[in-house]
């Protein structure tokens, strides 16, 4: 993923529902830039828990292209895409220090690597486990990367220790 190339801008575009993947293989397949930013999930489901991958902006995906060659009807027609989101008659870009930062927070694959900088008193949400979900307040750090957050289960404070792998900041 790289962040700028000369005459390229970043742009969003709607998915059809449930093609975020045929959508993202179509447009490299005709030599677009794409960027699909992923988080891992864990849901619950006849009483047993799964993680799976899931896209940080669920309907939509980064794309990059030549503005000045007029691309963006090539996207428009690509399968698995909707339209290319716009305020008028033409797509918008999408701010290129944005793109950047959502970059830099992602893996080489695009999947949303942990947060690095946490810190007492931090809300953070955890992402995998029974707890998915809970919002909670970071406590302590342990050396070992350890986080003790702090949750409210059944009406009351309770303490518990995650990997900060498992955890999103709000």
């Amino acid at each position: 993923m790289t962040f700028h190339d000369h005459g390229t801008t970043w742009f969003l575009a709607q998915l059809k529902p449930n093609c975020a993947k045929i959508a993202d293989k179509n447009l490299a397949r005709q030599g677009f830039k794409t960027f699909l930013p992923m988080e891992e999930e864990t849901r619950q489901r006849n009483g047993k828990f799964f993680t799976a991958m899931r896209p940080l902006f669920p309907g939509y995906i980064f794309v990059a292209f030549d503005v000045a060659h007029g691309f963006w009807r090539t996207v428009n027609s690509t399968y698995g895409i909707t339209r290319l989101v716009s305020f008028g008659k033409d797509p918008t870009a999408v701010p290129l220090d944005l793109i950047s930062q959502l970059m830099r927070r992602c893996d080489a694959h695009g999947k949303l690597l942990p947060p690095k900088l946490l810190k007492p008193g931090d809300q953070v949400t955890l992402t995998k486990g029974p707890f998915a979900n809970f919002v909670a307040e970071v406590e302590n750090i342990a050396p070992d990367r350890r986080v003790w957050v702090l949750m409210e289960v059944m009406g009351g404070q309770t303490r518990v220790a995650v990997g900060a792998d498992h955890l999103r900041t709000i």
